[in-house]
């Protein structure tokens, strides 16, 4: 989870464990505001603690989860959620 400053830029592009191109998701849990949308927006890569706080599952997606976070990110209703181009 991520509070504060971006992430630094990187030169090269990791690939995700399929071989497609990976993103950062970060999540700044303190924002959170329990609403359970990024979950029912992608389940394999948010979960929600005992409070409905959003757990991040996976930390790089790949171009096959990529629709899903992106549609996390929009619907968020704190902007807790961002996707990096690494």
């Amino acid at each position: 989870m991520t509070v504060g400053s971006p992430a630094p830029a990187h030169t090269t592009n990791p690939m995700h464990e399929e071989g497609n191109p990976a993103m950062k998701v970060e999540l700044e849990a303190d924002k959170c505001v329990a609403s359970g949308q990024c979950v029912l927006a992608a389940m394999d890569v948010f979960d929600q603690d005992d409070d409905g706080i959003a757990i991040l599952l996976e930390e790089q997606v790949g171009e096959d989860r990529l629709d899903d976070v992106r549609e996390a990110v929009a619907v968020c209703p704190a902007a807790a959620i961002r996707l990096v181009d690494q």
